[in-house]
């Protein structure tokens, strides 16, 4: 029996390899979007503590400076978070985006694979059809044979 041969196994391959690439890429804006949303939080808690620190210096004797630079302080982490909004919304943009490109990349090589499966269908169909003709020509052969020596023994 012959070996199938694919004969754009080459192509097959790169495909594999760019699937493979565009997982890791996948994962890696995955791993940003999800560090961008744990220093949102880590932001998130700070203007907390931030909030419940000029509360507190309210309700102490009254010093002026100090609820001037934690309100400056609750501003600032205010902004922080505002930039870091936008960060996440870049990184999602980003995971997204990865995520297209992924299963593009992913449907041309089920495609591929779809190719090489149909191939090697073809492939069996004309083993099996040449395998059929060389019982058929063996069975041929053998039935000639017979008939000779039939013959030879009859004369």
């Amino acid at each position: 029996m012959a070996v199938f041969r694919y004969k754009m196994q080459g192509i097959l391959d790169i495909k594999e390899k760019l699937e493979n690439k565009a997982k890791q890429d996948f994962a890696e804006a995955n791993m940003r979007l999800d560090a961008e949303k744990k220093k949102m939080d880590e932001l998130q808690a700070r203007r907390f503590f931030y909030m419940q620190e000029g509360v507190k210096l309210r309700m102490e004797i009254i010093d002026v400076r100090k609820i001037r630079e934690n309100k400056i302080a609750v501003l600032k982490m205010d902004e922080y978070i505002a930039n870091q909004k936008r960060e996440i919304a870049r990184a999602a943009k980003a995971v997204e985006k990865a995520r297209a490109a992924l299963q593009e990349v992913m449907q041309e090589r089920k495609a591929h694979e779809k190719l090489k499966e149909s191939a090697f269908e073809e492939f069996l169909k004309e083993e099996q059809a040449a395998e059929s003709k060389e019982i058929d020509q063996l069975t041929s052969y053998t039935y000639g044979q017979k008939l000779m020596e039939e013959q030879k023994d009859g004369t």
